[in-house]
């Protein structure tokens, strides 16, 4: 089951909690059309409707820690008005952590897509190897959800289990690939199981599967490629060439309009601090961007 952020309390406890809120939690879960499907990708063990409302118990309480614990720092600062502060920041930082708490799924998504992505072309050349080897596909399947492919492994893990519980392969590979974010590992567990069902040879299948992919991955090297031209420009502008003209003018400046030596150094500061918070924005920015099939 997830875990929500900003939360003092487990889930279950906010779940048996919300109960009286679900009404609001379904009103709210209308602005967030994916979340559904976003909480089942995540598989946060919840739907929209619980998940909102358990986000809403969890902030209230956030609310109330925040505006006691900064009543109290006010108070003995000797604040003037420290309850009109304590209440400003209790409703910033509530409202920051409930919109956190509304992407979180999202994010855990994200992040069961990539690590998916970046196993999954190994993970195949090693399928297709042992199958071209005589190994049987469940065999084959237990190999792989042994391995060290991360969320790939576990994901194969769950077909393992049905399958060793009597279910058909078909029908197990099938309900992972529903469950799964990646459109990729979806697009290949899908081509397998087809290739069951029709009888075809499985090799082939998946050296298909393993040529379309490799196609993918060109495709979004070049596209990742083109991006990053621009992207490296406006860099250069902010980070390099803006900050450096803003050096020399302001040096240029001072010396005319004779500015104290303390604000001269917080100005410099200020842009230092501006130039790392953009660098660093860059960075995720570029990692973001980043295609996963890249490995």
């Amino acid at each position: 089951m997830i875990r929500i952020p900003f939360s003092i309390l487990p889930v279950v406890i906010l779940k048996r909690w919300s109960k009286p809120l679900q009404g609001i939690g379904e009103k709210l879960k209308k602005g967030l059309p994916e979340i559904d499907l976003q909480l089942r990708y995540a598989e946060a063990g919840l739907n929209g409707r619980e998940y909102v409302a358990s986000c809403i118990v969890s902030s209230l309480i956030f609310f109330f820690l925040i505006l006691f614990l900064s009543l109290i720092f006010l108070l003995k600062l000797q604040n003037n008005h420290p309850y009109l502060f304590s209440l400003s920041i209790a409703i910033v930082f509530t409202l920051f952590g409930f919109f956190q708490q509304l992407y979180y799924p999202k994010l855990i998504s994200s992040k069961r897509t990539r690590s998916i992505e970046v196993n999954l072309m190994p993970a195949l050349q090693n399928i297709l190897i042992q199958i071209n080897s005589g190994v049987p596909l469940f065999e084959t399947l237990v190999a792989i959800a042994n391995s060290n492919y991360g969320e790939l492994s576990l994901e194969f893990k769950k077909a393992v289990k049905k399958i060793s519980a009597g279910e058909d392969a078909i029908i197990a590979l099938d309900e992972i690939a529903l469950n799964n974010p990646s459109i990729f590992f979806r697009r290949t567990i899908w081509q397998i199981t087809n290739g069951l069902k029709a009888g075809g040879d499985i090799a082939k299948v998946l050296k298909e599967v393993t040529r379309a992919l490799s196609e993918e991955q060109i495709i979004s090297i070049q596209k990742y490629g083109s991006e990053l031209n621009p992207l490296a420009m406006f860099y250069m502008l902010m980070a390099v060439i803006m900050p450096s003209l803003g050096i020399t003018f302001i040096i240029i400046i001072s010396s005319f309009i004779s500015l104290q030596e303390k604000v001269t150094k917080l100005i410099f500061l200020g842009m230092f601090l501006l130039v790392l918070f953009f660098q660093i924005m860059f960075i995720g920015l570029i990692r973001s961007k980043r295609p996963a099939l890249m490995g």
